[in-house]
């Protein structure tokens, strides 16, 4: 592949006066992925504040220092591993989806995935109070299942929607999603927690749940497949993303090169980032609320509101970081040197606020300011590693982020079980700086190893 491919100008739109003006197509493709992307980590968190509501931590501690009266006497170990159910069958449907969005397409399998993840939420409630944590462990594990396919499917749309030269804001954009989701669902279950119906924590699983069968429903009757299927596109905007994807792409042999990505240091890299990604990321989804409660004694309304502003500033930070790669990207600097400085602030960032958060537990100011200024930095990976599939191969971009993202849950899923193991022991701050430098140490691991093995150069 000569260098020039690199660069993301097609030679057909030799300035930016050629380029079609309208961007109404992929535009609203990128608005419902957004919103699907917080739909499905809407689900995917409110079991975080819930499980604070459902679970008496003043029978399992006597370290608690307010009391609090929930329905399940659960030790921090049953709680780990109810955390960790969604993710086993998260990662389940990862690599499956992920082939056979080529021969299949993308639409059909993140539209009824999840629908599935909805509907099983409404199960949630009646699973644990009439079967206790494994029938709610199963429950989860369905809604894994269902929330599967919603990356490489995402990937797979963006690859055939979105120009190279306007890949990391879209990928942002998209990908952002999954803050704005944590910013909506934190506060809103803490508040549905403290006044819902049902007991109040229930109300968590059915109002999502009633949300998200509506994102499905829009999801599968607004968006198509691709620009050739859109039946709302212009022919001018058609015929530039089609042009402006396909053009330097290398040849299609028909055949999927596994071994060739099992051989390619490049495609190692993004998997070490995603997993070191999705290892901190869980640490701080999963265990972020109970931190607040058992060690700054936050009560559960102020909680979810509180445990969501990192998420707020990772969600416009993401946006900040899109728009200055994209820009780096036209003025010529080369992609893989922009993916490599997005991920440097994007992974070494939160991980010096994984440091440095269990040393400031006694400011509870100082601990939001660091874990806001930790994961807003954070933000920056959407434009790093995240989106780094899209510049290796738009072709296989699906299959390639469904391998990646199947290995990074693997990693990720094992986050709850070790902070539950580890403060099990005792919700005290020298086991949670613990839990905190492991998640540290991984993040500068994986970041540095893909600063030395990454690339953004078309591949296959």
């Amino acid at each position: 592949m000569p260098p020039e491919a690199e660069q993301t100008t097609a030679r057909s739109y030799e300035k930016d006066s050629d380029i079609p003006t309208c961007r109404k197509a992929r535009n609203f493709v990128i608005f419902m992925l957004f919103l699907g992307m917080a739909n499905a980590y809407v689900m995917r968190t409110s079991m975080s504040v819930a499980i604070v509501a459902m679970v008496n931590h003043t029978a399992i501690s006597d370290h608690h220092q307010h009391s609090q009266g929930g329905e399940f006497v659960w030790s921090y170990k049953t709680q780990g591993y109810i955390l960790s159910s969604f993710f086993y069958g998260y990662v389940l449907t990862q690599i499956p989806f992920g082939f056979l969005i080529k021969y299949y397409g993308a639409k059909h399998f993140l539209g009824w995935g999840m629908m599935l993840n909805s509907v099983a939420a409404f199960v949630v409630p009646v699973s644990a109070r009439e079967g206790g944590p494994i029938p709610l462990g199963v429950v989860r594990f369905i809604q894994g299942l269902g929330e599967g396919p919603i990356v490489p499917c995402t990937h797979s749309l963006l690859a055939v929607w979105i120009p190279p030269d306007e890949r990391s804001r879209a990928g942002a954009a998209v990908y952002a999603g999954a803050q704005f989701g944590t910013i909506i669902s934190m506060p809103l279950s803490g508040l549905l927690a403290e006044y819902g119906f049902d007991g109040g924590w229930p109300s968590i699983f059915y109002v999502f749940g009633i949300l998200s069968t509506v994102w499905c429903l829009l999801y599968l009757c607004l968006v198509p497949e691709s620009p050739q299927a859109s039946k709302r596109i212009t022919e001018a905007e058609r015929k530039y993303i089609d042009e402006m994807i396909w053009k330097a792409q290398p040849e299609d042999t028909g055949r999927t090169p596994f071994l060739s990505f099992a051989k390619s240091r490049f495609f190692w890299a993004i998997m070490v980032a995603h997993a070191g990604q999705n290892y901190g990321y869980e640490t701080l989804m999963t265990m972020l609320p109970t931190y607040m409660d058992r060690i700054l004694n936050v009560n559960i309304k102020a909680n979810g509101v509180l445990s969501s502003l990192p998420y707020l500033a990772m969600w416009l930070m993401a946006i900040v970081f899109a728009i200055v790669a994209d820009s780096l990207i036209r003025r010529k600097l080369s992609i893989t040197a922009t993916r490599k400085i997005m991920n440097s602030f994007g992974q070494y960032g939160p991980a010096l606020a994984l440091i440095v958060v269990g040393y400031v537990y006694e400011s509870l100011v100082l601990t939001i300011v660091v874990f806001v200024l930790g994961l807003g930095l954070n933000g920056a990976i959407y434009s790093g590693f995240k989106i780094n599939h899209l510049d290796l191969s738009p072709r296989f971009a699906g299959l390639l982020i469904s391998i990646t993202n199947c290995a990074a849950n693997l990693v990720g899923l094992t986050a709850p079980m070790i902070a539950g193991h580890v403060i099990h022991h005792g919700p005290t701050i020298e086991n949670w700086r613990i839990v905190f430098h492991i998640a540290g140490g991984v993040y500068i691991f994986c970041a540095t190893f893909y600063n030395l093995c990454g690339s953004g150069k078309p591949q296959w």
